[in-house]
């Protein structure tokens, strides 16, 4: 059912849209829509590319670049016009500049994409893969603003005044991720997900378009008719236009139930396209909650200073967390995050925990790793045998006793050793016809305290009135003796 034309011409009013500015805002639209134009092709092909690159080289500024230099706003708003004021000419023109712009754009970023030496997807890429709700609510609004500007006309500049809802929308970066998918190999998730967008972008720009031009009543009959005659010449020459003139469908649509029809193919598609959007904005619903949750968790285990790296892997019926922490965590707090997660996104969930060492345990390893080693101990002398003492003390006693004993005129016949309480006892056995001088004998008791370093050492001399055989003479022998006071 149309609208009350009162109504219509008060929201029209309302936009401060001038009936005299809309011919050529048709016209403008008209030329819009030529595909064939050199300077359309120029800016298509340079937008595409610098779209490819700045999306390779993970840049968002260089794809805003590209977003601002895309000229398929002109035939997409252009097809949103033909619907609206039923003009099956230029809606067909329009739909064929959308299609060859497509495929020229598509082809050209692909064949770039396939001279790069590497095909690995950036953040820029993936991230119009994954298309939503979201995405349809920023193309429907940025295709009510596109054609707000142009039917002011010349007064907000026309199709040329639209840089912002050119970033917004964003028309050219979709195209070009389709083509890296093609040129990557058929990367067909890329390019499905990359098409559903730009399809997305497509549909609620015209049926914005389709809305803000029937409500500003460019549908109106006096508007073609006050084209210039030069646009009609220009447009009569064209193959399109003439094979039109010679069938029914430039009147198909004029029809009362045209209108009808019109908005019935709006709708549908839109309907279409609202069942994969929704599944992604579920999609990224799950996932939001997800990950939101797991930082909740990942903060009530441990703290911020004891955590070192986190990674977070969801899939659609699975939560996997993986921490490297400093500090040790219980295994039963582990468990109690784990039936959390579970209870709060509904999928199953694993948290796997390793510790690492923490700077101050690290600086003491070090530390202990550069400190010297300690000298080894050696161990205490094995206690010598009564056999090796007693050749120990009496080796001593030899040595002293052959220096100072004149065994050429009183022949010592043996000496003892013996170990008292209150000293050393050495006894001398000799042979002689007389004692030994007393004055001989202090001088042996000193030589021999200062020979064996001790002050105790007392001598006892003992002789032996009868001469004994040359045998026996030959060699004293030593004997040492337990404690026994002389």
């Amino acid at each position: 059912m149309t609208p009350p034309a009162s109504l219509r011409s008060r929201l029209e009013g309302l936009l401060r849209i001038e009936a005299a500015s809309k011919p050529a805002v048709y016209a403008e639209m008209f030329d819009a829509a030529a595909a064939a134009d050199l300077n359309f092709v120029l800016s298509l092909l340079l937008s595409a590319g610098i779209a490819t690159l700045g999306l390779v080289l993970n840049s968002p500024a260089v794809v805003i670049g590209a977003m601002l230099i895309s000229p398929l706003m002109g035939p997409i708003l252009a097809a949103g016009l033909a619907l609206a004021a039923a003009d099956v000419y230029l809606g067909l023109k329009s739909l064929l500049s959308i299609l060859a712009s497509v495929g020229l754009a598509v082809g050209f970023s692909a064949f770039l994409v396939w001279l790069l030496p590497f095909h690995s997807p950036t953040a820029e890429i993936l991230a119009r893969t994954q298309p939503n709700l979201l995405d349809l609510g920023v193309a429907l609004f940025s295709g009510l603003a596109g054609s707000l500007v142009v039917s002011r006309g010349t007064k907000a500049g026309g199709v040329t005044v639209l840089p912002g809802v050119a970033v917004a929308v964003a028309l050219m970066p979709p195209l070009c991720t389709v083509g890296f998918g093609v040129g990557s190999g058929f990367l067909w998730p890329v390019i499905y997900g990359a098409g559903l967008l730009f399809l997305t972008n497509l549909a609620a720009i015209v049926a914005s378009a389709f809305l803000v031009f029937y409500i500003v009543r460019m549908d109106a009959p006096d508007i073609r008719s006050s084209l210039d005659e030069s646009m009609l010449a220009r447009a009569s020459q064209d193959r399109l236009y003439r094979a039109l003139q010679r069938t029914r469908l430039s009147s198909a649509f004029r029809h009362a139930h045209g209108l009808r029809w019109r908005i019935v193919m709006i709708v549908t598609i839109l309907l279409v396209l609202f069942v994969p959007l929704r599944r992604g904005l579920l999609q990224v619903r799950d996932e939001t909650i997800a990950r939101t949750a797991a930082r909740e968790v990942v903060k009530s285990l441990t703290p911020s200073s004891a955590l070192v790296a986190q990674a977070v892997d969801l899939s659609a019926d699975r939560v996997s967390i993986r921490l490297i922490v400093t500090s040790r965590i219980d295994p039963e707090r582990i468990a109690a995050a784990e039936r959390a997660l579970v209870r709060r996104t509904g999928k199953e969930a694993t948290i796997s925990v390793r510790r690492i060492a923490a700077e101050e345990e690290l600086a003491v390893l070090r530390e202990e790793l550069t400190r010297p080693a300690p000298a080894p101990v050696p161990p205490p002398p094995a206690p010598l045998g009564l056999n090796a003492a007693r050749k120990e003390l009496l080796g001593r006693l030899d040595a002293p006793l052959k220096e100072i004993w004149p065994a050429d005129l009183v022949p010592l016949q043996s000496y003892e050793l013996a170990l008292a309480a209150d000293g050393v006892i050495v006894r001398l056995t000799y042979v002689a016809k007389k004692d030994v001088d007393a004055v001989f004998v202090d001088s042996l008791t000193q030589f021999l305290r200062k020979r064996l370093g001790d002050a105790t050492v007392k001598v006892v001399l003992q002789r032996e009135r009868e001469v004994p055989s040359p045998a026996a003479r030959a060699k004293p022998k030593g004997v040492l003796l337990p404690g026994r006071s002389p």
